[in-house]
């Protein structure tokens, strides 16, 4: 039980080589989710933290949660920022290639909560597809991620494209 509280700390997902590369065959052309993590935001306590269960719907925030289909339905919901962060590498090392963010609420009271599965597996995709949708977030959101990500790995942060430093200026 004791262990259950302690908070995992999992870094981003390593990048590794291409299982494709060279054989031209079957899967070529593929999306891969090995370089793709996904990062929570909790506004309300400050903080950032990755959990890998989120892959499939099975992190932390959303386990034993019923999800609706509206923000209404759940009115007491504590709000969330599910951020899909890519690793890619370039000839200066690695960097967050693609940074795309989705909100849900979790109202525990009730086992309730709200996102749209459709938001969050396109932003994903979008993800994965190295694009940066983060500009829609609250000021207070973007600091705490962009904290994360300069914390997690300043490299990673300096060779990452310019928009994402941008879009996450408060």
């Amino acid at each position: 039980m004791e262990q259950e509280k302690k908070k995992k700390s999992i870094g981003f997902n390593i990048i590794k080589s291409d299982p494709t590369d060279g054989h031209g065959g079957f899967g070529v052309g593929a999306l891969s989710l090995d370089n793709v993590s996904p990062v929570f935001i909790d506004i309300e306590e400050g903080e950032a933290f990755v959990d890998i269960g989120a892959m499939h719907a099975r992190s932390v925030v959303e386990k034993g949660i019923k999800f609706l289909k509206t923000k209404e339905e759940v009115p007491n919901g504590k709000p969330y920022w599910l951020v899909w962060v890519t690793i890619d590498r370039k000839e200066d090392g690695p960097y967050y290639a693609g940074v795309a963010a989705c909100e849900l609420t979790v109202d525990r009271s009730i086992r309730r909560g709200y996102k749209s599965l459709p938001e969050h597996v396109n932003r994903m995709d979008k993800s994965m597809k190295r694009h940066i949708i983060v500009d829609h977030m609250d000021d207070r959101s973007k600091e705490i991620l962009t904290n994360f990500l300069k914390h997690h790995d300043k490299k990673m942060w300096e060779h990452s494209e310019q928009k994402l430093k941008d879009d996450l200026k408060v």
